[in-house]
């Protein structure tokens, strides 16, 4: 009895390489953000501003680290805003697939404290939102700590929170809108009170937390060896234009964040501005626009409750 089957020892032996290649690259890319490598160094002298001059039809033919140079000089110079659509398609369409997790991950996902603003649509207890929640966030890292507003044209108007990590890591002390306003309360991240608000925890505000469910995603789908090539196209939600990359994972919740999911990169910094998510049966579970991103330095009244400006 003949034994030998040519053909598929070939094909998994090319198929597992490239995983392996795969898994190399996104920890590469760990070190590479940890060590403070050259990708994530000035691109004005030597081989580097050769790698930014090369044109963007050329840019996909370049080594994988060469291309995630390119495009950090492009966003950071501001050429990539200056793209219309159709190029800036054509461009992330002929990148590698492991040059958005790379370029990600490398980061910054953001900044030691920042003000912004956040529009946000969830379906909760099974329901879409009428109107999204529009929220005014200031937040600083080391401790974290986070203020956060419903502001009049959305949802849940007139609620505020602070969370302080230094003080305690697992409450928030806010109020809610409305008559309710009065009735300022500590309670917990996850409590029934604040899961009828949102899916989330106030911590997961920011951009880094997409950042963190995107390369959590990433590393799950290069275990289990799915191609991780995005559909790209150009959006403007809300106002902010970004390059739209989607992704539909293997298995969909709750191995994966979401079953289908649309991310929008920033076109000037390394981190996604926008979420569309969507769950099994192909309904889209969650829309954020995060908006108007400033980096600031706060003092300690902005995390105060006794601040005057708030209604505690």
């Amino acid at each position: 009895m003949n034994m030998q089957q040519p053909q598929a020892p070939r094909t998994t032996t090319r198929f597992t390489r490239a995983v392996a290649c795969t898994a190399l690259a996104l920890a590469s890319a760990v070190a590479l953000a940890q060590s403070g490598a050259p990708a994530a160094a000035g691109d004005d002298t030597g081989a580097a501003q050769g790698v930014a001059n090369t044109a963007p039809a050329q840019v996909g033919k370049l080594p994988v680290e060469q291309q995630v140079r390119w495009l950090q000089h492009a966003q950071r110079s501001g050429a990539l805003e200056k793209m219309d659509d159709a190029q800036l398609t054509s461009l992330f369409q002929s990148f590698d697939p492991l040059v958005v997790p790379t370029l990600i991950k490398l980061g910054p996902s953001g900044y030691p404290s920042y003000e912004f603003e956040l529009w946000r649509w969830e379906r909760l207890n099974g329901k879409w939102p009428s109107r999204p929640a529009h929220m005014l966030v200031k937040l600083e890292h080391d401790p974290l700590r986070i203020y956060a507003k419903w502001l009049p044209d959305g949802d849940h108007s007139g609620e505020e929170v602070i969370y302080d990590a230094s003080k305690r890591s697992d409450e928030m002390y806010g109020h809610l809108g409305g008559i309710l306003g009065v009735m300022t309360m500590w309670t917990a991240l996850d409590g029934t009170l604040a899961r009828s608000q949102s899916n989330h925890k106030i911590t997961d505000l920011g951009t880094e937390f997409i950042t963190s469910q995107f390369m959590t995603d990433a590393k799950k789908y290069v275990e289990v060896g799915a191609a991780y090539t995005p559909q790209v196209e150009v959006k403007v939600m809300n106002g902010v234009r970004v390059v739209a990359l989607t992704y539909v994972s293997p298995a969909g919740k709750p191995q994966y964040y979401a079953k289908k999911q649309t991310l929008g990169l920033d076109l000037r910094h390394p981190y996604f501005r926008t979420v569309e998510a969507y769950d099994d049966s192909g309904q889209m579970f969650e829309r954020i626009v995060i908006d108007k991103i400033e980096p600031k330095t706060f003092d300690a009244a902005v995390f105060d409750p006794k601040n005057p400006d708030y209604k505690f």
